[in-house]
This record gives C-alpha cells, sequence and structure tokens, in this order.
C-alpha cells in the first residue's frame, strides 16, 4: 500500500475475494507455480486474479524468499520477542529510506503545523514503532485462537456493527490506515465476524499469496481494485460486511476532492455511491494500541447518517466529505498511528502545483 519496500508491503497487508483458496500445482522446490491470471493447473488461483496480477520473475523470488524466512522466523517467537524483532526491522527502514520520511514530515506540517520538526520526527519514529508490533502480529496470525484473545484485543461498540448487519442491506466499514488496521481485521474474523475489504493486490505474486493466505485464515476475503463495483454490489446484496481503508490518495473520476485537515484531498467516492445505491449502513470501525491497556482496542462508532437529497453526485461528495471527517477526528486523537509516510495529498485540483514536488506555503481550506 505504502512505498516500493517489503515492509511497506507487509505494513499494508487490510486492506480481501471471493472464493475460498485452490492450492496452485508446486514445483518440485515446493514454490506456487503461476501462470498469468491462472494457476498453472489451470483452475482458478486464490483470491480469483489476485495471486497472478503478474507474471513471476526471478526477483519475484529473490524478494520472496527473505520475507518468507522472516516471517516463519518471527511467527514462531514468543509474542514479546517478536514485537522486538518487528520493531528493529521498521526501525532500519526508518533509517534506510529518507524519502518515506520526508513524505511524513510534508504530511505532518500540513496537518499540524504548530508542531517543530523535532516533534514531527518523535510522532515518525512512535509511527514506526507501532508498524513493527503490527509486523510481528501479523507473522504471529497462525498462532490465533479466539480462547485467549481477550489478553491482547478488545472490542468496544460490537452492537453498532450488529444492528447495521441486522438491518440486512449490508454493511460498509469506514476504516483507514491507523492503528492495527490489520489486526483490527484479522481478529474480527477469529471472534465470528469474517469480512471482506478491498485491496489492490502486491506487484509479488509469490508475496501476495502469502500475505492474502495469512488473511484468510478466518474467512476474510479480499475484493480486489479491479471488481470494485460488482464485488461490493455482490456482498451488499448477499448482506456481508465489507472494510474499506478510505485514507489513501485517488484520482478523478473514481475520486471526488474534499477537505481533510483543511486541504483538499481526492478522496475514493466508491464508498458513498454504494451506500447510496443499496442502502447499506456504514459504520466506522477502526483499531488502535491502547498502552495504558496494552491492548488492542477495536471501536465501532454508531452508523453515520445517509445525506440523501436527490442530487446524486453532491451527495456522493457530501457523504465523502462526512467520511473523511471522521478519519480526521481518530488521527487527530491518534497521530501517532496513522500512515504518515503516504503522499495523501499527491492529487491536485486542476491548476494547483503538487503539494510534494515544490514547497510552497500550502493555501489551506477548500
Amino acid at each position: 500500500m505504502v512505498g516500493r519496500c517489503a515492509i511497506a508491503h507487509l505494513a499494508a497487508f487490510p486492506d480481501l475475494g471471493l472464493r475460498r483458496e485452490v492450492a496452485p500445482r508446486r514445483s518440485k522446490a515446493g514454490a506456487p507455480i503461476f501462470r498469468r491470471g491462472r494457476c498453472a493447473s489451470n483452475v482458478p488461483c486464490y483470491f480469483r486474479g489476485l495471486d497472478a496480477a503478474s507474471h513471476p520473475r526471478l526477483r519475484h523470488r529473490l524478494e520472496f524468499a527473505p520475507v518468507w524466512l522472516a516471517a516463519h522466523a518471527i511467527g514462531s517467537l514468543p509474542r514479546p520477542l517478536a514485537w522486538a524483532a518487528g520493531r528493529a526491522i521498521t526501525r532500519a527502514f526508518y533509517y534506510a529510506h529518507p524519502r518515506l520520511r520526508r513524505v511524513g514530515h510534508r504530511n505532518l506540517s500540513f496537518a499540524f503545523p504548530e508542531l517543530s520538526r523535532s516533534e514531527r520526527a518523535q510522532v515518525l519514529r512512535h509511527l514506526y514503532r507501532h508498524l513493527g508490533r503490527q509486523l510481528a502480529e501479523f507473522c504471529l496470525f497462525p498462532k490465533y485462537r479466539r480462547a485467549g484473545l481477550e489478553d491482547l484485543f478488545e472490542t468496544e461498540g460490537l452492537e453498532h456493527f450488529q444492528s447495521a448487519q441486522a438491518a440486512g442491506h449490508g454493511v460498509l466499514i469506514l476504516t483507514a490506515h491507523i492503528g492495527a488496521w490489520e489486526v483490527s481485521s484479522f481478529a474480527h474474523s477469529v471472534n465470528g465476524y469474517p469480512l471482506k475489504f478491498v485491496i489492490r493486490p502486491l506487484d509479488n505474486p509469490f508475496l501476495n499469496h502469502l500475505v492474502n493466505g495469512y488473511r484468510g485464515l478466518h474467512g476474510n476475503a479480499p475484493i480486489g481494485k479491479h471488481e470494485f463495483v460488482r464485488g461490493l454490489l455482490r456482498a451488499m446484496a448477499t448482506n456481508e460486511a465489507v472494510g474499506i481503508l478510505l485514507d489513501q490518495n485517488s484520482s478523478p473520476p473514481q475520486g471526488v476532492f474534499v477537505p481533510f485537515f483543511g486541504i483538499a484531498a481526492c478522496t475514493a467516492a466508491g464508498m458513498a455511491r454504494i451506500a447510496l445505491r443499496t442502502g447499506a449502513q456504514v459504520v466506522p470501525g477502526y483499531t488502535v494500541w491502547e498502552e495504558s491497556r496494552r491492548k488492542y482496542v477495536l471501536r465501532f462508532e454508531p452508523p453515520l447518517p445517509l445525506i440523501t437529497t436527490g442530487d446524486e453526485e453532491a451527495d456522493t461528495v457530501s457523504n465523502t466529505a462526512a467520511y473523511t471527517a471522521v478519519l480526521e477526528r481518530w488521527i487527530r486523537a491518534y497521530p501517532d498511528q496513522w500512515l504518515w509516510i503516504h503522499r495523501r495529498w499527491k492529487t491536485r485540483p486542476e491548476g494547483e502545483v503538487g503539494l510534494y514536488e515544490a514547497r510552497r506555503h500550502v493555501k489551506r481550506g477548500g
């Protein structure tokens, strides 16, 4: 999801579908054999259309080997040691990728102009620490069981999710890359509430297969961005829940400009359009690490009222703006747990200079 490094891919591991795993044929070395779009056995790949987005190349295998080894090594450790290993990896990436640090500083200067450079750096260091913990938890997913999960994970407001699903029109879970988004969806599935969510498949088909295999251990399933509308409509028709991360840069016509920290941000409008078309309930939900409790806390909020005036395009923009305002509220409450290293304001309204290419005064508003 963010960055081009392995940790960015693994830390992006929320964003899942429609079929259960059909194991591909394997080579003598045990690696899956892929053809473009289908497994070599000529049956649909795991999460059809997602695993074989690109033809495997030698560099894909070279990238995959150390990630596979790291995932299994970290996953074999006790949780405290796994956390330490995850934090060590993300700390190394913090220093090894100055471009991501520059993006993080730039974004923080937009959102919190009152922060000094040292304060922004502290926020970013804490963010990478959280990413390290989430990386470790992702590697530990095969060990997750409902019994004992309460020692690590707590849910608040589950009644809001349950009442929305009881309405029978499907549930759209509004969420973001804040806290522990991968832990959030996975633990929710372990507790008996599997869901689907929207992702862009990883470029490396071996990594994509590994990541989606971990995500789907308890029934979660991806909807690829290439089948966004069809997959969402199908899920809403069968009263399923779909999580959508709405905090990344988009581009017209899929995206609309709405205020985000006082700056126009191009935001995917698909969630609002699906809600308007189907009457699905939009339930905000996010997971953060609460240091005082030493736990992850998943919080569901009451469903958001749907703005309907009869003007579909205006309603799409108004609802998307309302969703984005919710995300901003969360980020202001937990600034060191949001993914600042993504170029959130990359797409600009026509005629505006890019915010990341030119250092200029940021005109707030709009």
